[in-house]
């Protein structure tokens, strides 16, 4: 996909389409639901990020046994890379937030979250419950359980380390503790305001088989997933796929697979299984006082259900819900009441819906609603209220099959920025200071209108998401999420200012009103060290929707060595509070718009940087910001096309760089690679960037041969030991030395090389504690008249965060060096 990264932060591609609010009212999903409403078990799945779920097996309990069916994941995502577009950490985290809400809509499971950050790939779990803090995401595995209410938990990973990742471990940790502590009143208590101590009958290992690491068995308690659900016309490996495949971040489209599959556990635990993974668990209408009697009620219904007249059946499931909310067991009833009461909109024919008038509003003013309802069989449905507009006399009748609108106001009242995003965080998690967000996928408060519908007498509680919807002439409807923003926002241009003289830099500030009349001001606060011109200037009656830039003046006030933040803020004649909010926009084809509100600030860095060079070729790879930080200093970085490189003169580039992972994605690198060596043997100085192991569209990215491996160093303040101080690369034309690899971020490198030929020198050796040094790093070579350079040091993280050394590093690799022949 084809993406634009606008310096102000806005990342604009195609328009999408999101899913309607109204749920699915086909036959197929009502016989579902009827099979369903007949269950009550529930299954929680744990591991660590998204597509570590097992999307086969979580289809197969979600809509064969019909169970409810919970997936929770540590994190969000935030620390792995982005195939498919520009963004990192907590960008890519809200991607991959909507991609796993968009595999649950196929496989029918829940979605849940801890407060845990991924930071980044972690090789044991002593680090990885360090930096999340271990107590309190336990209390959030805790919490989840305490208010889902699993009978059964299943990990993806084992506790001995053989998923290895640190966060996979960490996850299965988590929650064979949290499996006793759930139950313990004496853990957390805090909690227990909201939610009851709960015990779940057993705790189980989704043993697997990937690659060389087989840890399943045929002692194994052992289920078929691969089975054909004659309802849904797919089997569950089908299912799978479709869900799986929303995992497009990380490239993780899907073949259907049919026929049987079988999946293994071991028990870690409570009573191990014998015939059925629920054994010893009631998982009828009998686990609940009286439950006898609504089982028959269930029954009897589904009998009788006639598929070409579903309200034949309304009568009877009115008097059912009745009785269900009745129920002792707060749980079950709640469950089940939602249930019951949605099968009875279906049955009924009742479609209803609210949308917005706009997208977006500025916060405190009113939103304009236009509420639909729609009657599809006869006009036995009445509504009672929607969202406070109260019919009287008992109702408004709904004539058959003709759209009845309705308009109504609400406040605007809070900015929909996500929960976890609210605060500022450390590496390891998020800040949340209502702990009963946690496990919500989103905001659980976002725009939502109530509806009160008369059905058979019984008044009867609903809910919809406000949207808004508009009408693309192309795709057709198309439903987005509403905003509610600040009154204006102010994006900085850029997020790193990277200064290495007192010579002053332009700052532009972008600003969007979402409200209309409004006046005021925009300034910038500048830490000590920096003056900024003017320090002031106001605005003047603009209206909604209205943008416009603003110049400022930013100069350092002395030579020395320095960083900051810089800070936009806005003020209002007749509001006392200052705003300093951004917007940042992300726009994907298979997830909703999203929209949040940062901190309008950059990040601002003073060094002693010298730059050699000036025209860079750029050959892109994904999630590569890389380019925009080079042209932040000053070089001129022009990006290469396929044509360009077989045809053109790249003798005209003081160097070319290849960006991260683009001998993965990119297939025709095999065809220009020998172009990009001859550039080279002809003087030219070529910098590739790291790759993963898997997956090379070529077996010789060099010169001379090296293999990449799955080899890293994820401590971002391990030890640099130089072994070839003389290596132009460090000393041209910044002497490098031990202070350039402070500060750095989230790892030192990723994948890097074994097995080199002589004809490379190693400049770096580097480890995690407890680990053999590696030299994979950063490796270089003369050819013909020009230089090669690969390194795996993870840039593509340092210098969009402004880190100095790796700034001026990264700028001697660009430097072409004098070679004698």
């Amino acid at each position: 996909m084809k993406r634009i990264l606008l310096p102000a932060i806005f990342l604009f591609i195609c328009r999408i389409v999101f899913a309607q609010t109204a749920p699915p009212t086909d036959i197929a999903i009502i016989e579902q639901n009827f099979k369903k409403l007949d269950v009550l078990g529930s299954v929680l799945y744990v591991a660590a990020h998204p597509d570590d779920e097992n999307t086969r097996l979580l289809a197969y309990l979600a809509q064969e046994k019909h169970y409810r069916t919970g997936y929770l994941s540590m994190t969000r995502g935030d620390g792995g890379q982005n195939l498919i577009g520009n963004e990192q950490g907590e960008l890519l985290g809200l991607i991959r937030t909507q991609e796993l809400l968009a595999a649950r809509k196929v496989d029918g499971a829940e979605q849940f979250f801890t407060r845990a950050n991924d930071f980044g790939f972690s090789k044991g779990p002593d680090e990885t419950l360090k930096f999340w803090d271990k107590e309190k995401v336990l209390g959030d595995v805790v919490w989840v359980i305490r208010k889902f209410r699993p009978d059964v938990i299943i990990c993806r990973f084992p506790t001995t380390g053989e998923g290895g990742h640190g966060h996979h471990t960490s996850s299965a940790i988590l929650a064979q503790e949290a499996f006793t502590a759930a139950a313990d009143p004496k853990r957390f208590p805090e909690q227990l305001k909201y939610v009851q101590p709960w015990q779940a009958k057993r705790l189980m290992w989704n043993t697997f088989n990937f690659g060389s690491t087989n840890t399943t068995a045929p002692d194994q308690f052992k289920i078929n997933v691969g089975v054909y659900n004659p309802i849904l016309g797919k089997g569950y490996g089908e299912l799978a796929a479709e869900s799986r495949s929303n995992h497009k971040t990380q490239g993780f489209g899907s073949a259907r697979q049919r026929g049987d599959a079988f999946e293994y556990f071991k028990t870690i635990l409570g009573d191990a299984p014998k015939d059925d993974l629920m054994d010893g668990v009631n998982v009828t209408w009998g686990r609940v006082k009286d439950g006898e009697a609504l089982a028959t009620g269930v029954s009897m219904i589904t009998k009788n259900f006639e598929p070409e007249d579903p309200y034949k059946s309304v009568p009877a499931m009115v008097a059912l819900l009745g009785r269900v909310e009745k129920v002792s067991d707060v749980y079950w009833r709640a469950q089940k009441t939602k249930e019951l009461s949605d099968l009875i909109a279906a049955c009924s024919g009742l479609w209803f819906e609210s949308y917005a008038t706009e997208q977006a509003f500025a916060l405190h003013d009113s939103i304009d609603i236009r509420s639909q309802v729609l009657n599809r069989y006869n006009n036995k449905v009445k509504v009672n209220t929607i969202d406070g507009l109260h019919f009287e006399n008992g109702g408004k009748v709904i004539p058959a099959n003709e759209v009845q609108t309705f308009s109504s106001k609400i406040l605007a009242d809070k900015i929909t920025e996500p929960y976890w995003l609210q605060q500022p965080h450390g590496i390891g998690s998020y800040t949340i200071n209502d702990e009963r967000l946690v496990g919500n996928p989103e905001n659980p408060d976002l725009p939502s209108v109530e509806y009160e519908f008369i059905i058979e007498g019984k008044l009867i509680h609903y809910e919809r998401r406000l949207v808004y919807k508009y009408v693309d002439p192309v795709i057709g409807e198309i439903y987005q999420p509403v905003q509610i923003a600040p009154p204006v926002t102010a994006n900085i241009q850029n997020q790193v200012y990277i200064f290495n003289s007192q010579q002053p830099q332009t700052v532009q500030v972008k600003l969007k009103s979402f409200k209309n009349a409004a006046t005021g001001n925009i300034h910038l606060n500048v830490p000590a060290g920096w003056k900024t011109s003017p320090e002031s200037v106001s605005f003047r009656n603009k209206t909604k929707g209205d943008e416009w830039e603003q110049d400022f003046t930013l100069t350092p006030v002395n030579t020395q060595s320095q960083t900051g933040t810089l800070e936009a803020q806005v003020t209002f004649d007749l509001d006392s509070k200052a705003y300093n909010y951004g917007i940042l926009s992300i726009h994907y084809s298979h997830i909703p718009i999203i929209t949040i509100f940062p901190p309008a600030q950059a990040r601002l860095v003073q060094l002693d940087l010298k730059i050699a060079g000036k025209k860079i070729g750029y050959i892109p790879g994904p999630g590569d910001l890389v380019q925009d930080a080079l042209r932040q200093v000053g070089y001129d970085v022009h990006q290469l096309s396929e044509n360009e490189i077989l045809n053109g003169d790249l003798s005209v580039y003081d160097a070319i760089v290849v960006g991260v992972r683009a001998y993965n994605i990119d297939p025709r690198l095999a065809i220009e690679q020998p172009k990009l060596l001859e550039y080279v043997k002809n003087g030219g100085n070529l910098l590739v960037q790291y790759n993963n192991n898997n997956g090379l569209v070529t077996k010789q990215i060099g010169p001379y041969p090296f293999r990449v491996v799955n080899e890293r160093v994820t401590d971002e303040n391990a030890k640099i030991t130089i072994i070839d101080p003389n290596n132009p690369v460090l000393n041209y034309p910044n002497k490098i030395n031990q202070s350039d690899f402070d500060g750095w971020v989230q790892e030192r490198g990723l994948y890097f090389v074994k097995d080199t030929d002589p004809q490379y020198q190693k400049v770096l050796q580097m480890n995690d504690p407890g680990e053999a040094p590696k030299d994979g790093s950063l490796i270089t070579t003369q050819y013909g008249k020009g230089r090669f350079i690969y390194t795996s040091l993870s840039f593509f993280r340092q210098l969009p965060a402004g880190v100095p050394g790796a700034y001026r590093l990264f700028i001697n690799l660009l430097n072409k060096p004098k070679i004698n022949p």
